[in-house]
């Protein structure tokens, strides 16, 4: 009888367990932390009906069931004791991020996106070493980034749409385990330092980033699928050991300030290529018509002159090559029976191309006019 009795106790204190909603569970120094996040964000921004303002510390955060407090915004370990992951609503919480973060030592996701948070990005994050995702983007965090080293479990990061400024952290190298990395539309400077070896995805678009595309960079990177580097300041040319990474898929290195490009033959996994809007003058590649999966090409508003050789690239179905100096005749592939319709999208306007059929919406805008296109070949006589 008293094992039965035993037994009774037990599970009673069980279910008190799960569906007291006072039970104190969670460790007092993550509830500390969640009071210090939830009081560094304006009162005024925190709607009643939102995750923070769910947060009641009369109650434990990690007790369960969640019926009207701490609905949403955090997620605790499977033994409710640690807080996990904090991913609050889009509402326009405005506010600090509290350094006392730092105490979450469980924390394996932070996502913050969509609403007004500024200020810094305390040091002390560095701390949260199970840190596996950090999305801060589209608020209006500011200054430069702390140092990431410590972060070796951190997979993914997206800090896009803010205004952090500096150099990029030589430290990225070490998080081994970083696959995506968005910084696009801050306003960083200076060089890419060396990148994280096994990353996937690189995105650094419209900041202000300059200097050459150093292959130190981007050496090891085995893994990289996407780079996506537009809208910055980078230079010089454009070598051929860029388009032979092994695993590029995609690449968009438009509004830069590149001057030539080196391309040799190769069976490249490259599917789109945008390198509109530079400065790069000579002919253009031949030899990305080798690419035996190249379907998006881009090479618009550069100083590109010669004929098109592209004629015999069955994998393309977009080509943009308006705004340079291009001449010759178009290739009779891009139009289907001789007719103003085209079998690929793009566009071949603003050259010095004759015979583009002013009805096609391939050969829109129309051609420079014979005196520009005089001008730009010199002595030599231009085919328009």
């Amino acid at each position: 009888m008293s094992s039965f009795f035993t037994l009774l106790v037990i599970i009673a204190t069980t279910l008190s367990f799960f569906i007291n909603p006072n039970y104190g569970l969670t460790l007092p120094s993550d509830v500390t932390a969640l009071k210090a996040i939830k009081a560094s964000i304006k009162p005024k921004t925190i709607p009643q009906w939102s995750c923070l303002g769910s947060w009641n510390f009369t109650f434990d955060p990690c007790s369960l069931p969640h019926r009207t407090h701490f609905i949403c915004g955090i997620t605790c370990n499977s033994d409710l004791t640690r807080i996990t992951s904090i991913v609050l609503d889009p509402v326009g919480y405005s506010g600090t991020l509290s350094p006392l973060i730092s105490s979450l030592t469980q924390l394996q996701h932070i996502h913050l996106a969509e609403n007004s948070f500024y200020g810094s990005i305390p040091s002390s994050i560095s701390s949260l070493v199970n840190l596996e995702t950090l999305v801060l983007t589209h608020n209006s965090f500011s200054g430069n980034l702390p140092p990431l080293n410590s972060l070796k479990s951190l997979k993914a990061i997206d800090i896009s749409y803010n205004t952090f400024t500096g150099n990029l952290p030589n430290s990225f190298n070490s998080l081994l385990d970083l696959r995506s990395m968005d910084l696009s539309f801050n306003i960083f400077t200076g060089a890419l330092p060396k990148l994280p070896p096994n990353l996937a995805t690189l995105a650094i678009k419209a900041n202000s980033l300059s200097g050459f595309l150093s292959e130190s960079s981007f050496q090891g990177l085995n893994q990289l699928e996407v780079v996506e580097l537009s809208a910055n300041g980078f230079t010089g040319t454009l070598k051929n050991w860029f388009f032979l990474l092994p695993s590029l898929q995609q690449i968009n290195l438009s509004n830069n300030s590149f001057t030539s490009i080196e391309i040799s033959k190769s069976t490249s996994n490259l599917i789109a290529i945008d390198i509109g809007f530079n400065k790069i003058e000579g002919y253009l590649p031949v030899n990305f018509q080798t690419f035996p999966y190249l379907s998006s090409l881009s090479l618009r508003y550069n100083k590109f002159r010669g004929p098109i050789p592209y004629g015999n690239t069955l994998s393309l179905r977009r080509l943009f090559l308006d705004g340079n100096f291009l001449n010759g005749k178009v290739p009779n592939r891009f139009f289907s029976d001789g007719s103003s319709s085209s079998p690929i999208s793009g566009r071949f306007g603003d050259n010095c191309l004759e015979s583009c059929p002013a009805s096609s919406e391939l050969c829109s805008p129309s051609q420079k006019s014979t005196s520009v296109c005089k001008q730009a070949y010199g002595s030599k006589k231009p085919r328009f």
